[in-house]
């Protein structure tokens, strides 16, 4: 039976994508770990791998084709001794995507119903439809396999090659979750005025349409997301930069013959991932209907890109050094400007960090970007008069920050103890080394 290929979801929050390019054709024989595709998501261009073997029969969407929908159809592929004909038995457009989870980015969207298989297809003691390649089910009447004892690692569970060669008579499946228990759509959300009624109001003014790619529509729709659903409350402090910089100074000399500069926002990092330490409860995400405590400090920081941004995360920030952190993160910036992160690299974390300073903004509001629990805003450092410890007037580097909190998870008072191990953490640098 001809086996359709389906748009995959590339992340957790990827609903549509570009059919940038085909690395086969139709006629090519394909092996399970081939490259079949690239494909363009919001953030990226990735691979995508054959799961299944068998023959390209027909290629169903053009490379280029932008907006295509997970889980539609892009192709069929054809088992050993099958031809064009059969694939007059296959449906060629794939259904829906179900709506993931609302308010929680981080959630995998809920698997959709496989395209259906031959009218022999084994079922499930439920009576549900067991899917599974044609390949896959050969080997396992060989091997007198149940089908309904074996879980699929294919596309939204569908059964492969490799499941039932390493499958054994006693292989259970997990415990279907029901479908009565996904969380139900978020209501929606009144929209803004249409394109053609925004274009009617500059009718005869001269402008260009600039069209919006992925990363716009999603950059769009995201923060639209966390501004309507997030509780966002403010913090602000001013952090005294003196005793930081003269520290960064001296580092920065002895490590000048490894070739190693750290920055301001190294230790801005570093002092986060310490203050998620110093208070456990804010090192947390929301997750819908409860809280998820991690226990490594990863923290997020924003990139800003050609057309957009990214937020690589750097994982366990708390156990690096600078060095190693400055390190990192300048490998990750460079690579999120070129589009080349992988996905585990962008996504998670708790806390993001945010620094506009380098643009010579004072202070700034950031969106906290779901599901973590808030993001601080940095701003640029300047001298200003300062009281000082002994009551006289004197000149210090200040810098302004706003740490944005989601109240579902960190409240007011909470809140305040983790801004202020963040300035005990920059205004005293040398115990970040302890």
């Amino acid at each position: 039976m001809p086996t359709e290929i389906l748009m995959p979801a590339l992340s957790p929050t990827m609903e549509e994508g570009t059919l940038a390019k085909w690395l086969v054709k139709e006629g090519d024989t394909v092996s399970s770990g081939d490259l079949l595709a690239e494909i363009e998501t919001d953030k990226a261009t990735m691979e995508f791998e054959a799961v299944d073997e068998g023959v390209v029969g027909k290629i169903l969407i053009p490379e280029g084709t932008e907006g295509v929908k997970v889980n539609t159809a892009i192709a069929v592929l054809l088992e050993d001794g099958e031809s064009a004909d059969d694939m007059a038995t296959t449906s060629t457009k794939a259904p829906e995507a179900a709506p993931a989870a609302a308010g929680n980015e981080a959630a995998a969207p809920a698997a959709p119903e496989a395209p259906a298989p031959a009218p022999a297809a084994a079922v499930k003691a439920d009576g549900g439809r067991i899917f599974a390649s044609p390949l896959a089910r050969r080997i396992a009447a060989q091997k007198g396999l149940d089908l309904a004892q074996i879980t699929g690692s294919g596309p939204h569970g569908r059964i492969v090659k490799a499941d039932v060669e390493g499958a054994t008579a006693t292989t259970v499946a997990p415990t279907a979750v029901p479908a009565t228990a996904a969380a139900a759509p978020a209501a929606a959300v009144p929209a803004g005025p249409s394109a053609d009624a925004v274009a009617r109001i500059y009718e005869g003014r001269e402008y260009e349409e600039i069209t919006l790619d992925g990363m716009r529509k999603t950059i769009a729709a995201r923060l639209s997301e966390a501004k309507q659903t997030i509780p966002h409350f403010y913090l602000r402090r001013d952090i005294k930069l003196d005793a930081l910089l003269k520290f960064r100074s001296q580092l920065n000399k002895q490590l000048e013959g490894r070739g190693i500069k750290l920055s301001v926002n190294d230790f801005i990092i570093k002092a986060v991932a310490n203050a998620l330490q110093q208070v456990p409860e804010c090192n947390a995400v929301w997750a819908g209907d409860r809280v998820l405590q991690l226990k490594p400090s990863d923290v997020a920081v924003a990139v800003a890109i050609e057309g957009g941004l990214f937020t690589p995360v750097l994982q366990d920030a708390d156990t690096k050094s600078l060095s190693a952190l400055s390190t990192e993160m300048k490998d990750l910036a460079a690579r999120a400007r070129e589009r080349k992160l992988a996905p585990h690299e962008y996504q998670g974390g708790t806390f993001a960090v945010s620094n506009l300073g380098m643009f010579g903004i004072d202070n700034f509001d950031a969106i906290v970007n779901p599901p973590h629990a808030g993001i601080l805003a940095v701003g640029t450092g300047l001298k200003k008069p300062v009281v000082g410890d002994d009551g006289e007037l004197t000149v210090a580097t200040v810098m302004s920050v706003t740490m944005s909190v989601d109240h579902r998870v960190i409240d007011g008072a909470l809140g305040a103890q983790l801004l202020q191990a963040i300035v005990d953490n920059l205004e005293n640098p040398m115990v970040m080394l302890a």
